[in-house]
């Protein structure tokens, strides 16, 4: 390439304006891609003011962390990989956009991997008008080779091609042989519920509840919608309370951090336990999920409603929910419509020798009907751990499963009784369920 077409190159990038930089940035994040993606916005907004219009050429991830998701300036990013993983969604939001809504855009942006900050360019790059003087330098074309000099590196491609395609070939006869559905021998009834997360074609969603909300719920005494948690519009209702400023700072403090429960953890684990090497399972954090991935994939939801807001979604099509009375400062199982024999409330008891509480397992279709969804939630962190328990064990399933009138395994909801008393085990009971 000649000076002049370098030269011709270096001014179309000198042409893109800071401000045409900030008017496609916002409206991609306006998008469909990000508009229900409050974490997702925050995180473009922030690389976006330090890129554009504070001229930084280099963003860490450790100043991200600290600004965007609350974390210690001096917190461990090999520890913590939140901006890693939030990057990767991010990026994957703007390429929807640009794929989608976006198509028309001429200026549009990326923030390649290995990097934080945001590179722009026009769509398409028209190449400079060729020069007289460049013609001239244009070297004549080659004639072509013999065919039987080409002919060695016409067998050594067909090598190569073969290769690959046996490569290909015995790469999945071992997928095929490895599959997740092999551990299921002699696991009938683990079989007929989790094939369905493990051996669909589906990517599933394992989504950790937000034990901070649910905190923020309890020191309140508020309750707030699905759509207020994702757009963090529940800290204006509490900066509009009669709360005190201290109590509100408190709240703010929490709402900074992103914290989950030890035994949702634990539940987490033991399904990970079921296939360990399976590639569907994608761990996140209720706070970092998206209402286009609940549509999309195969969900597992982890935890109450007060920490999990996405099974709200679901509580218009269940008969057993995890509710809180913020009077009692206290968990309870809600029956919507209680058959013969059942109560219409199952409290948290607290005994002298221990705790009961409750747990319940919904196996439900997701919001779109395009995929399935899995609940598994108790009133307390280690009751929610005792019915991932009861819904990984095959003794147990088969005991539930046995049951249901049909061969075919229909939706369901269990409700669960768990005792946790002193000097014997945590222990599991079905009280009643549903089929559908």
């Amino acid at each position: 390439m000649g000076m002049r077409g370098m030269s011709s190159r270096r001014k179309e990038a000198d042409s893109i304006h800071p401000e045409q930089c900030w008017k496609v940035m916002e409206r991609a994040a306006a998008s469909s891609q990000m508009k229900r993606a409050a974490r997702a916005r925050e995180f473009l907004f922030y690389v976006g003011t330090k890129s554009i219009k504070e001229g930084c050429t280099e963003i860490h991830e450790q100043e991200i962390g600290h600004a965007v998701f609350g974390r210690d300036e001096d917190y461990e990013t090999s520890l913590d990989n939140i901006v890693r993983v939030s990057a990767t969604d991010l990026r994957r939001r703007i390429d929807g956009y640009f794929a989608s809504e976006g198509a028309d855009e001429p200026l549009i942006f990326e923030i390649p991997r290995g990097s934080y900050s945001p590179v722009f360019r026009w769509r398409v790059a028209e190449s400079p008008p060729k020069q007289p003087d460049e013609a001239a330098e244009t070297p004549a074309p080659r004639a072509a080779a013999p065919y039987y000099r080409q002919l060695p590196f016409l067998i050594l491609s067909a090598a190569v091609v073969l290769l690959a395609i046996v490569c290909a070939v015995l790469w999945r006869q071992n997928r095929i042989l490895s599959r997740p559905s092999d551990i299921w021998a002699g696991k009938p009834a683990l079989a007929a519920l989790w094939r369905r997360f493990f051996d669909s074609p589906l990517q599933t969603d394992v989504v950790l509840a937000d034990t901070s909300y649910g905190l923020i719920q309890n020191i309140s005494h508020l309750s707030f919608t699905l759509s207020e948690y994702l757009n963090y519009s529940y800290m204006d209702e509490i900066e509009a309370s009669t709360l005190s400023p201290d109590r509100k700072a408190d709240l703010k403090m929490i709402m900074l951090r992103n914290h989950g429960g030890v035994g949702d953890f634990m539940a987490v684990q033991r399904i990970w336990a079921l296939s360990p090497t399976s590639p569907k399972l994608n761990l996140v954090s209720a706070r970092e999920y998206s209402a286009d991935s609940i549509k999309r994939d195969n969900v597992i939801l982890i935890g109450g409603q007060v920490s999990n807001p996405w099974e709200e979604l679901f509580y218009n099509r269940m008969a057993f929910t995890i509710e809180y009375n913020a009077a009692l400062d206290r968990s309870y199982v809600r029956n919507s419509n209680p058959r013969r024999g059942e109560q219409s409330e199952y409290p948290v008891t607290f005994r002298p020798d221990g705790i009961v509480g409750y747990g319940i397992v919904a196996y439900l279709p997701n919001p779109s009907h395009t995929a399935n969804a899995l609940i598994i939630a108790g009133t307390d962190s280690q009751t929610t751990d005792a019915t991932a328990e009861f819904v990984t064990s095959e003794t147990a399933l088969h005991k539930l499963f046995g049951k249901f009138p049909s061969r075919q395994l229909p939706y369901f909801e269990v409700l669960l009784k768990t005792a946790r008393l002193s000097g014997t085990p945590m222990t599991e009971e079905i009280v009643t369920y549903r089929t559908y």
